[in-house]
């Protein structure tokens, strides 16, 4: 295949730019020019082509850098200022739309300007309104592209973004902002990013690093530890003093080789910004944070705020994990500090969720955290594997053995998180010991308030090697109500000691909240919802419907909101709609039906009935009686279902009618089939009376005409040796007894 030159390519692309498919496109274009020329002419016409950029993009095979139209300007350094956009050939401020710019969407800008990671953010104010271009923080935070990100029109706004960057050291392939493997480059632009050996870095050099970047004490130093070496390689070795403000203003030294060939990789502590202040412990309070050296109380931005959100902020001060949490409401409205809940709960570091900006409110988030005990490594915040620590924050979390912990000490701790009782508990179920382990073993009697309450005696030795695992139930707090059944209604949620319909203020999530109602009441799946509009608002609790999922829902995805109301009903049914039938048996004849091992006995004969029952749920309905007994050609019966139950009547019972039978009650209602099974009935048989004593009357005549057989046989044989045959004989008589005792016992029943 030929090479295209430069103008050939553009003009190819260009004019496939109309309704191409990507196969097309990857016949169009063929293989790519080498130039420069070239590149910079594709390059341009996958920016001018808009609806089709990444198509073109991947049908050449390149990735084209973002379009020069942003830039941090009026600071000292071109990391740093205030955020400017070029559009439509005119530059001017830039505002957030949704005004949910954080850390997350001011690090997608700084890396897009090649300067480094985000170390701070605010929103500035004017004394005037003026024409802003406007991008969306919400999209940042997904890691599109900026220009992906920008808005269509302009906006009139008295405020405008300024930015921090690092500049010249960045963390990257971490878990968060301050987690990653180091890389440097100089202050002049057009050097690339390089690799750090870890033999050219210590401590105090981490301690710069994390100080530059705006997190806290480095936490873990260690080589290779977010990944391998990148060329190209720092040749310098550092040689901070610890108090400097940046790495590239330490002293350093020329080192031409890494014998380890390890890039160092460093992990900092979150800034300690926050604390919980006028509560009963520093792990309870008001939420407070400082920011640009300013400490006020925390607000959430979204009304989402709820468990899952606060835990993040327990486990960020290290207590633990979050107990309850809700909204204080004061008379006044007073400048806060802003955080996004909805970033908190995608596990992202704190900070990170810290928004630009004030706001004015009247109500303040308040957190109770575990403090001294905490369930890690589960499923939920009422399950994982226990850890303990004495309340001084100096020390660290320690794993319990099994052996040291039982069901009451798990009673103790399930209370303490706020949990319901404990349903599992069992060694190693959520991973293995980790060091340390805590030396004693606990001996609660089980109404104490707190693990650390109880008595304890020392022990040194973990004999299993098992860490203790604890699933805890969830509190008693969902129910489905205003329906005929415990499985069908409005699902409600009770709060602070009130009970409130909830609702989900993104109605996408209806079926998801539903199928997870339906299973944490252990009422099978959600088979029906019904959305209605009532003519009044009802006082409702809001839920975070990306923190539910469909096979779950705990009480750490509630929104603590302020008193909200909404017009708006959510009506569910379950698939376990309906009770359990009961299914009982009773006779007609003078005879006794007792009960045995094997189950109800009834005698030859007699005639006897099979009644299902349910309780008044709903009207109508049929009740299918299902038996299986000896007797193939037995038939499944189906009876209507009459105040609510219907009999099943058998005449003269026979050995075909032992077997086990259950009562089936079928019903449609919400335009769906539903049914349920009782629990299984075992019938067998035993002799009549009139039976019984037929046969004992031939038992009686055989037993005489034995013993008249056997008088003429002795008196014949009288004078006469025994022979062992005759022995037999008497043997094989004998047994007469032997059956006149099997028909007593079998018309008395068992001893």
């Amino acid at each position: 295949m030929q090479r295209w030159s430069a103008g050939r390519l553009a003009v190819g692309l260009l004019q496939s730019s109309r309704g191409r498919s990507m196969e097309t496109w990857r016949l169009q274009c063929g293989p790519k020019s080498s130039s420069v020329e070239a590149m910079s002419l594709l390059c341009w016409t996958v920016t001018a082509q808009i609806e089709t950029p990444a198509l073109l993009a991947k049908a050449a095979g390149l990735t084209c850098s973002e379009p020069v139209n942003f830039q941090l300007a009026k600071e000292s350094s071109r990391c740093a200022g205030e955020l400017e956009m070029k559009k439509d050939g005119e530059w001017r401020n830039v505002i957030d739309n949704d005004f949910t710019l954080n850390l997350n969407a001011a690090d997608v800008v700084c890396r897009h300007l090649d300067c480094g990671s985000a170390v701070s953010t605010e929103r500035k104010e004017m004394e005037s309104y003026t024409g802003m271009w406007r991008i969306s923080s919400t999209c940042l935070q997904s890691k599109s592209a900026v220009r992906e990100c920008i808005l269509t029109n302009s906006y009139p706004s008295s405020s405008f973004l300024k930015i921090i960057c690092s500049g010249s050291v960045r963390l990257v392939n971490g878990t968060s902002l301050c987690s990653g493997r180091l890389e440097v480059k100089s202050t002049q632009s057009t050097q690339s990013w390089s690799s750090v050996c870890e033999e050219d870095f210590d401590l105090q050099d981490a301690e710069v690093v994390c100080r530059e970047l705006g997190c806290g004490a480095p936490s873990v130093l260690q080589g290779a530890l977010y990944g391998d070496m990148e060329a190209p390689v720092w040749t310098k070795e550092f040689q901070c003093r610890g108090h400097e403000s940046a790495l590239l203003d330490c002293d350093s030294s020329d080192r031409n080789t890494c014998s380890s060939g390890k890039a160092a990789g460093l992990t900092c502590s979150e800034p300690d910004n926050f604390q919980l202040v006028r509560g009963s412990s520093r792990c309870a309070g008001e939420l407070e944070m400082t920011k640009d050296g300013e400490r006020r109380n925390v607000i959430d931005n979204d009304s989402a705020w709820n468990l899952k959100a606060a835990d993040v902020v327990c486990r960020h001060l290290d207590c633990g994990s979050a107990v309850s949490t809700g909204r204080k409401e004061m008379e006044w409205h007073t400048r806060m500090w802003r955080i996004s809940s909805t970033c908190l709960q995608s596990k992202s570091a704190v900070r990170e969720c810290i928004l630009s900006e004030y706001y004015r409110s009247n109500s303040i988030l308040e957190i109770i955290c575990s403090d001294s005990v905490r369930l890690v490594n589960g499923t939920s915040l009422c399950s994982g594997r226990l850890e303990v620590k004495p309340t001084q924050s100096t020390q660290t979390w320690s794993s319990v053995c099994e052996e040291n912990f039982d069901l009451q000490d798990a009673e103790v701790v399930c209370r303490e998180l706020g949990c319901g009782a404990p349903s599992v508990l069992q060694g190693a179920l959520y991973g293995d010991m980790e060091t340390p382990v805590w030396t004693k073993e606990f001996q609660c009697r089980g109404h104490e308030s707190a693990l650390l309450d109880c008595d304890s005696s020392d022990r040194n030795t973990c004999s299993s090697g098992k860490a203790a695992g604890l699933t805890c139930s969830e509190p008693d707090d969902v129910r489905l109500s205003g329906g005929a059944s415990s499985c069908a209604g409005t699902p409600e949620m009770k709060q602070q000691g009130q009970w409130r319909p909830v609702v989900d203020w993104d109605s996408e999530w209806d079926q998801k909240l539903s199928s997870a109602v339906c299973k944490r009441l252990d009422c099978g799946s959600a088979v029906s919802i019904n959305i209605s509009n009532s003519s009044s608002e009802t006082p409702v609790w809001g839920i975070s419907g990306s923190c539910v999922q469909s096979d779950w829902m705990g009480r750490e995805c509630l929104s603590v909101t302020s008193s909200k109301t909404s017009s708006r009903n959510l009506e569910v049914v379950c698939s376990d709609l309906l009770a359990q039938p009961n299914i009982s048996f009773s006779t007609h004849i003078d005879g006794v039906s007792e009960a045995t091992q094997q189950g109800l006995r009834v005698l030859m004969g007699s005639d006897f009935t099979i009644s299902c029952s349910i309780l008044p749920q709903y009207p109508g309905g049929s009740f299918q009686l299902i038996f299986n007994t000896p007797d193939p050609e037995q038939k499944n019966y189906t009876l209507p279902a009459v105040n609510h139950s219907a009999h099943f009547l058998f005449s003269a019972a026979d050995p075909t009618h032992r077997g086990e039978y259950r009562c089936v009650y079928h019903l449609y209602v919400f335009s769906h089939n539903f049914s349920s099974e009782s629990r299984p009935l075992h019938l067998t048989l035993a002799a009549s009376v009139t039976h019984l004593v037929i046969r004992l009357v031939v038992l009686g005549l055989l037993v005489l005409v034995s013993a008249a057989a056997l008088f003429g046989y002795v008196k014949a044989s009288r004078g006469q040796t025994s022979r062992p045959e005759d022995k037999m004989e008497l043997d094989h008589l004998g047994g007469a007894e032997d059956l006149l005792g099997e028909e007593a016992g079998g018309a008395q029943g068992p001893e």
